[in-house]
């Protein structure tokens, strides 16, 4: 791994994310109703999460571990009902801070206990690319995770954050005016408009398709965060219709650029080819197994696969460039075929016509072959 992946001209990112696995039964451990972002509705069936590994030279991801989630619906009743005493019980008093309370540390939370097992499995990931002599600066995960109980989780880490923010979230500049002579100093300026983005935070324009893309960059103030944040917001117009929308980036690295952090977020995108190879081509969708372990096991095999599979790829495609998942498998499968009938033959044969049996039966039920010489 140490050889394959370090590349001194790479830069390398930590990408996570989960999936969903349908899955039919009733005894299948961890066997509950998920969301799927496929189906767009909750679903019977399996969730997991993956930690991958990004390489912005290769524009690749890898994946490195699989975890399986589960709901714990006795902790969540004990939740619910914990929440309605605490709303009973509630009272109506004075208005404005109580007297005598302090000003507590934001970064120091107690992270919800979902973050907290997160947090174990995201540190023994970086354990083990710390042995093996790959660097890790940032984290990235989509939206759901674009809140502070999140950023401080992952900092906690060491790393910095990349991730999205709702795109009505309520951000405000920097104050720079005259501040007070006695008391805290103001730090919230005007909130800003998503109409109206002031050209001075215009960092590029580029128009393809009728399709005009705005990006800004500015460090501001969320109230929700203890800290500024490097944020990026993305406004596409379409110049036929005059729509237009926008997403809002953000990252805990106040130097990170604006064309890099755009670009590191879209790199996250690739660990959903890893799912989809997974559960295609190596049986994530497919495996019959219902306790623990087994279903732990199989899910990390076949990720695995998917690895395994990119490279050995790769080192075909300088002959073959379309070549793809359909053609390594009929390569070796054309292999085991040849290993077989070779077992039934009454004598060895010559070396060079057994290396020719293996390039010829490894061609058939290829989609791309490589050209004649």
């Amino acid at each position: 791994m140490r050889r394959r992946y370090c590349d001194i001209e790479d830069i390398f990112l930590l990408a996570g994310d989960e999936t969903v696995v349908t899955k039919a039964g009733k005894q299948t451990h961890g066997l509950d109703r998920f969301f799927s972002s496929i189906f767009g509705r909750p679903v019977k069936g399996l969730a997991f999460l993956a930690f991958s590994l990004v390489s912005v030279k290769r524009r690749e991801s890898y994946p490195i571990r699989m975890e399986q989630l589960t709901k714990e619906k006795a902790l969540c009743g004990q939740r619910k009902k914990k929440a309605k005493t605490q709303k009973k019980s509630k009272k109506k008093g004075k208005r404005g801070r109580p007297k005598g309370s302090k000003s507590k540390n934001r970064r120091d939370v107690e992270l919800p206990e979902h973050l907290q097992q997160m947090q174990v499995w995201l540190k023994g990931t970086l354990r083990l690319l710390e042995i093996v002599g790959i660097p890790i600066i940032y984290f990235m995960f989509d939206g759901a995770f674009g809140n502070h109980n999140s950023l401080q989780m992952v900092q906690q880490c060491g790393l910095h954050l990349i991730s999205k923010l709702r795109r009505d979230s309520a951000l405000y500049f920097p104050y720079t005016g005259k501040q007070k002579k006695h008391g805290a100093k103001r730090k919230y300026g005007s909130k800003l408009d998503y109409d109206q983005i002031p050209d001075a935070y215009l960092v590029s324009t580029e128009t393809v398709d009728k399709i005009r893309t705005h990006i800004y960059q500015m460090q501001m103030w969320h109230k929700l965060f203890p800290d500024k944040l490097n944020i990026v917001i993305v406004r596409k117009i379409n110049l036929e219709t005059g729509k237009w929308a926008h997403v809002v980036l953000f990252s805990s690295d106040l130097t990170l650029a604006a064309d890099k952090l755009v670009d590191y977020y879209r790199l996250r995108f690739q660990i959903e080819f890893n799912f989809r190879d997974a559960k295609q081509f190596w049986g994530l969708e497919d495996f019959m197994n219902i306790e623990q372990r087994p279903v732990h096991n199989f899910a990390n095999l076949s990720m695995f696969m998917v690895t395994v599979a990119q490279q050995l790829i790769q080192q075909r495609r300088g002959n073959i460039s379309n070549f793809g998942i359909n053609d390594l498998k009929a390569e070796f499968r054309g292999r085991k075929y040849v290993s077989e009938l070779l077992k039934l033959l009454p004598e060895t044969l010559n070396e060079l016509l057994i290396d020719d049996f293996f390039a010829k039966i490894g061609i058939l039920g290829r989609i791309n072959v490589p050209s004649p010489p």
